[in-house]
């Protein structure tokens, strides 16, 4: 099954620096845990790619359009392709205590903020750190071990995939919808609700819809609020008939 751009893929990968075979992303659970990447709350799953896109790295992208579904392949990005060679310029020595200043504590390895860029500390001594203003993958020759899981064909396939890409916390079956003319109306789990940032990701869901699927014109979010069932009141329980001591009956109290 050919690719071409355009096409809405789900993508697994390993990627990792061709010169260490150090692992920096992944789609997959197991690799990232054995890999030390696993982040509690992060979500593993194949990635969606519409081809052509940009939604993964540019030579990467490129190359989708060339595989085949269901095969692996092994692409391997060179530097220029990639985050660019390591620039020197880009290296400083900043005093420790003006880091100390900013309530930063610089430690071998650390990625921190510094006058609004990001930096990667490299070395720390005599009162000075060194910090590396440069993408912390620059000048690294990186490789994707990818394969094409699938690529999704109608229109329900990639309304699904488009709503679980901008709402990844909420389980995609929870989300029903239809699609009618030019409408589309998404009907919203009460689990997405309150989310943070929700009315950005319904505006990025609706401007994503009607770009990629041909004659949609108006996408409407429907979000139901129901009332909680009733709890059916115990009924109190009957009070015991109050007992009347019977005396015995003597023969004295028996005559008329």
């Amino acid at each position: 099954m050919s690719l071409q751009k355009g096409d809405f893929i789900l993508v697994d990968y390993v990627a990792k620096v061709k010169e260490t075979a150090e692992v920096f992303d992944t789609t997959l659970e197991e690799t990232a845990k054995k890999e030390h990447l696993y982040k509690e709350g992060d979500i593993y799953e194949s990635k969606l790619v519409v081809i052509g896109e940009g939604w993964v790295i540019k030579a990467l992208d490129e190359i989708l359009a060339t595989m085949e579904v269901d095969k692996a392949a092994v692409v391997e990005i060179p530097p220029d392709k990639a985050f660019g060679p390591r620039d020197p310029e880009k290296v400083k020595r900043v005093p420790l205590k003006q880091l100390l200043a900013k309530d930063i504590t610089p430690t071998l390895g650390k990625r921190i903020e510094y006058s609004g860029k990001t930096a990667t500390v490299r070395a720390i001594g005599a009162g000075r750190v060194l910090l590396d203003f440069n993408p912390s993958l620059a000048g690294k020759t990186l490789v994707y071990d990818t394969t094409v899981k699938k690529k999704l064909e109608t229109a329900k396939e990639k309304i699904a995939a488009l709503i679980h890409r901008r709402i990844p916390t909420v389980e995609q079956a929870k989300f029903q919808f239809t699609a009618k003319s030019r409408t589309v109306n998404i009907d919203m789990p009460e689990e997405a609700f309150y989310l943070e940032g929700i009315q950005l990701a319904k505006r990025g869901i609706a401007l994503d819809i009607q770009r990629f699927l041909e004659g949609i014109a108006t996408v409407k979010f429907a979000e139901t609020f129901k009332a909680e069932p009733k709890k059916a009141e115990a009924k109190p329980e009957k009070e015991p008939a109050e007992e009347t001591e019977t005396k015995p009956t003597t023969e004295a109290e028996t005559k008329t």
